[in-house]
């Protein structure tokens, strides 16, 4: 049965062993407040998924490849494909589990390729990663080498399809676990002497009401001269600027505000990092978010004004967004 405890199980031996106890009360009380009323129907379909270990995976490529499409019968990967399919919507990908490909609405793997070289090297580092949802990044985290990835959500549906990927891999060093960054049990990690190496936090500081205290909090769970990578949608001016759309932006409700690039080095700064390097700025396009048959909603085209790529429906500079990294100062 999918409850805290086998996701917890997760940690056990890990170098988060000692404060396991820690983890599943706070992962209990996420699923006793939180729990999501289509969990019984995504567990059936868990639970549905076949019985197997994949015996390849690839972690390394734009793909995540899980198991040989010779593994399964055809009868076997027709059900696995429905059961895939019926965790509608995918947002992050690509995956190819035993043949079946999951064409997901991010080709996630180019954001991937945007700062892939350009970050400290990952190998043997603990990662963690804010707002992981589905895991393709934790997943391409592992392919490099690290010795535990970390990824925190509070999505019951990415908790669900990541545990559906790894149904097939349980022995990877890889866990996720249903919470918010402000639910993570720092002061107990820092009592313990446990800390990351490497934080990711991909797409989520434009949700937060206080980005500030974002940083604040990402900080303190890095060692000193650890590295934080970050992935956000910016704002081009020079000028000390911040974008509050007070409404929806590019139809997404949940997009507090959007800084400049000089306003989010102003941030990083006061939250008690140093050595900003600007990675990547982009503008996104319609190829590489989009409507798919694994996420059939309305996708970035939609949310672009169809006389005018250059800006949102609501008038808006269209998203551009930026990866930088940073390493926390020593104190």
């Amino acid at each position: 049965m999918l409850n805290p405890d086998v996701l917890i199980d997760k940690f056990v031996g890990s170098p988060f062993n000692s404060i396991t106890d820690e983890l599943l009360k706070i992962t209990e009380r996420a699923w006793k407040e939180r729990r999501h009323g289509n969990m019984n129907k995504w567990k059936s379909l868990l639970y549905s998924l076949p019985s197997m270990k994949a015996d390849y995976t690839n972690f390394t490529s734009d793909t995540v490849y899980i198991g040989s499409p010779t593994q399964l019968t055809i009868q076997q990967r027709k059900a696995t494909y429905d059961i895939l399919k019926s965790l509608h919507p995918w947002r992050k990908g690509p995956f190819n589990i035993f043949g079946v490909e999951v064409n997901a609405e991010w080709r996630s793997n180019l954001k991937w390729l945007r700062l892939q070289g350009k970050i400290s090297a990952l190998k043997n580092r603990l990662v963690l990663d804010v707002g992981c949802g589905n895991g393709y990044y934790m997943m391409r985290i592992l392919g490099e080498g690290a010795r535990f990835v970390f990824g925190i959500d509070p999505s019951w549906l990415f908790v669900i399809q990541f545990q559906a990927i790894m149904n097939f891999t349980p022995s990877l060093p890889i866990a996720f676990l249903p919470i918010r960054l402000d639910e993570f049990p720092t002061t107990v990690m820092r009592q313990k002497g446990i800390e990351f190496d490497s934080v990711f936090s991909m797409g989520v500081l434009y949700h937060r009401r206080d980005p500030m205290q974002h940083l604040f909090e990402l900080a303190d769970l890095l060692r000193p001269g650890g590295e934080l990578i970050l992935e956000t949608l910016i704002t081009i001016t020079d000028e000390l600027f911040v974008l509050y759309p007070q409404g929806p932006y590019a139809k997404m409700p949940n997009i507090d505000l959007i800084p400049s690039k000089r306003m989010l080095n102003s941030w990083l700064e006061e939250s008690g990092f140093g050595d900003i390097q600007w990675i990547d700025i982009s503008r996104t396009t319609v190829d590489e978010q989009r409507s798919t048959e694994w996420m059939t909603f309305e996708s970035l085209i939609d949310f672009l004004d169809p006389d005018d790529w250059s800006k949102t429906v609501e008038g808006f500079p269209a998203p551009i967004r930026a990866i930088l990294t940073a390493k926390k100062l020593t104190k």
